[in-house]
């Protein structure tokens, strides 16, 4: 994780965001003061003077006077394919409220290959998000499928929202569960 500035920084140019947890397109504009709360996977999120937490993609990382944090993420793979690739893929797509990667926090319910009948590889992703009306979730999604394309030899991607079951925080991995203070 990037060493962040303690104090707020001004924004060099328009700039799209997203509002967390509502999902809205935004844009900040130039001169706007924002403290940086967190970089990591392809987000850095922000928090304005009023209060509202936005999401800031990485490629506007510039504007905020800061490299893409997404230059440094790299896709490993071996080979020889295997499911583990997309998974650590997905470790880099992070929940914009809380530094924790979507993998970590038990948002991937299922994530298959197939391979189809011309030879093309399907990854098939189910996701849920920690509430049903948390309006990050198309944003996380098109997170997930941006990585998991990167990933060498997977040549189509369908990241699907369930539902069911309901995520609960059972869910986490124990280690994510240790760093928020629930164990």
């Amino acid at each position: 994780m990037t060493t962040l500035p303690r104090e707020p920084v001004e924004l060099e140019r328009d700039c799209s965001a997203t509002t967390v947890p509502g999902g809205r397109p935004t844009t900040l504009a130039a001169g706007d003061r924002v403290h940086i709360m967190q970089t990591l996977g392809e987000s850095i999120t922000v928090q304005t003077a009023r209060g509202e937490l936005l999401r800031v993609h990485g490629e506007d990382a510039d504007a905020l006077g800061l490299h893409n944090p997404a230059a440094n993420f790299e896709v490993a793979g071996s080979q020889t394919f295997t499911i583990d690739d997309v998974v650590a893929a997905l470790q880099n797509v992070y929940d914009p409220e809380i530094p924790v990667s979507v993998v970590e926090l038990g948002l991937i319910y299922r994530c298959d290959e197939e391979i189809r009948a011309d030879g093309t590889r399907l990854i098939s992703i189910d996701m849920s998000m920690t509430a049903p009306g948390c309006g990050m979730g198309d944003v996380l999604r098109a997170d997930a499928e941006r990585v998991v394309r990167m990933v060498p030899r997977v040549d189509d991607v369908e990241v699907t929202l369930v539902w069911d079951p309901p995520w609960s925080m059972n869910r986490m991995s124990d280690a994510v569960r240790l760093q928020l203070g629930l164990l």
